[in-house]
This record gives C-alpha cells, sequence and structure tokens, in this order.
C-alpha cells in the first residue's frame, strides 16, 4: 500500500506542479470473499496512507480530488449488500481518514452493478452535509449497459444512447438523495 501510495503521491505532485488538479484512485477490489467489515479497514487504512504521502509530498490538499472505492463485502462473499450498510460504512471510513482540506470525494462504481452504485450513491447522499462534496466517477455503470445495448452494431447506437442518457439520469438522481429504483 505505501509503494502505491507513494507513486500517487509523486503524481499529484507533479499534475499540481503543471497546474492540473489531480485525481487520486487508491482503489480497493471487491474482488474475493472478505466481509464489508474488512473493507471498511483497509479503505480507511488505505485512504490514510495516501494522505500520508500526499502530505509528505507537500500535495496541496486543497486541489486534489479522491476517486475512492466503497465499503462493499467482496463479490465472492455470499454477504448481501445493504445500500445503507454501504453508505454509512464508506462514510464513516471517509470521514476517518479524509483531511478536512480535501474538497471533494468521487466514487468509483467498482465492480458494483449499474443499479447497486446508484443505491448505493443515493443512501451516501442522503447521509449529506458531510466535510467533503460527493459526486460519481462511474465508467462500467454508465457505459456498461449502453455497449450491451449496442453491442457493436450501426443499427442499435440511438437505443445505447438512450440507454446511456437513462443511466446518467439515474445516477445524478442518486448523487442529489433522489433516486428511487423501480
Amino acid at each position: 500500500m505505501r509503494a502505491n501510495a507513494h507513486v500517487l503521491a509523486r503524481y499529484a505532485r507533479i499534475c499540481q506542479e503543471g497546474g492540473l488538479v489531480p485525481i487520486v484512485e487508491p482503489e480497493v477490489l471487491i474482488d474475493g470473499v472478505h466481509s464489508i467489515d474488512r473493507s471498511e479497514t483497509v479503505l480507511t487504512e488505505t485512504t490514510r496512507i495516501v494522505f500520508d504521502e500526499l502530505r509528505r509530498y507537500r500535495v496541496e490538499l486543497r486541489a486534489v480530488i479522491l476517486k475512492s472505492s466503497m465499503a462493499l463485502p467482496g463479490d465472492e462473499s455470499g454477504m448481501p449488500m445493504d445500500p445503507k450498510e454501504v453508505a454509512w460504512r464508506t462514510v464513516r471510513a471517509l470521514k476517518a481518514s479524509v483531511p478536512v482540506d480535501v474538497p471533494g470525494v468521487v466514487f468509483l462504481s467498482g465492480g458494483q452493478t449499474p443499479e447497486e452504485a446508484t443505491l448505493n450513491l443515493n443512501e451516501m447522499a442522503h447521509l449529506e452535509p458531510l466535510p467533503f462534496e460527493i459526486a460519481f466517477s462511474y465508467a462500467r455503470a454508465l457505459q456498461g449497459p449502453a455497449l450491451e445495448t449496442w453491442r457493436g452494431k450501426g443499427e442499435n447506437w440511438e437505443a445505447a444512447q438512450t440507454v446511456f442518457l437513462e443511466r446518467l439520469k439515474e445516477t445524478v438522481q442518486a448523487d442529489l438523495g433522489e433516486y428511487h429504483s423501480e
């Protein structure tokens, strides 16, 4: 973890020296049989280590965005994913490890289904205000359903665009705490 945090800190410092705002992404994977307890612990520890290294490199924390995983049970654990628990544990981990200077945290979908990622973000929005702004930085959770609809076929591009826009709207609603699954 320290070696990866060191690389992230060097990257962040170089970005800031070049006038850019670094997005620092210490991803904690969903792969495995771990419990949500273990995920929360690792998320907290990883994030603390990353910010220790950022401070060591004199990175201006007011000009950093953290791209974080959520505290999730392992995808092979057999444990259910309760959005309220995911939200509460994720927020608790980040409050314990993200310095107050950091303006924002964006979340990875990190192997969750699009619906899981949306529901979990929605529950986190219900815990606001937080010491930092939250938002999403999903790739798979936004693009996956559209790519599946498209399947590389020209005749599917309009349907794929519609699916993408619908996923985007749902995720924006979740970011506002206004998402209601059907």
